[in-house]
């Protein structure tokens, strides 16, 4: 026989799924926010902003939904903490790229257009690094 998976309660989480809902959702909009700001400055293309802010809202329910259907299931703030800390991850990773990505973009509007947009190597794993370790971290401090 099968038996149905613990329940995981408040005790059993972190100290920082254990901060009150809206706190955690406060960490989580300021995540959101900050994303949302790095591609609004950068791509200066407000449908661009809105689409970042679509899909990170989305992503977040997401992260909810999919950490509630684990055989182990996840709570909501653990899920929030760790979709905060991917979403930092995210925003510091794509920090290197900045002035290239301004550059492109200014080439875009003017109707200058590529076939390939090149970039170093190192910014790529920089930027899959920073998502990594800050998804780590945020692991970490959820369970």
């Amino acid at each position: 026989m099968k038996l149905p998976p613990p329940i995981r309660s408040r005790k059993d989480t972190s100290m920082l799924a254990r901060l009150p809902l809206p706190c955690l959702l406060l960490m989580a909009a300021f995540a959101t926010f900050v994303l949302c700001l790095y591609a609004d400055r950068t791509f200066k293309v407000r449908k661009l902003t809105v689409i970042f802010f679509v899909l990170s809202v989305a992503g977040c329910i997401g992260m909810i939904v999919v950490g509630g259907l684990q055989y182990h299931p996840w709570s909501p703030e653990q899920m929030l903490v760790e979709y905060s800390f991917t979403w930092t991850g995210m925003t510091i990773g794509l920090l290197w790229p900045r002035k290239r990505f301004l550059e492109y973009c200014e080439e875009w509007r003017r109707g200058i257009r590529r076939e390939t947009y090149e970039y170093p190597k190192w910014w790529v794993v920089a930027a899959v690094a920073s998502v990594s370790l800050m998804s780590i971290l945020g692991f970490l401090l959820a369970t």
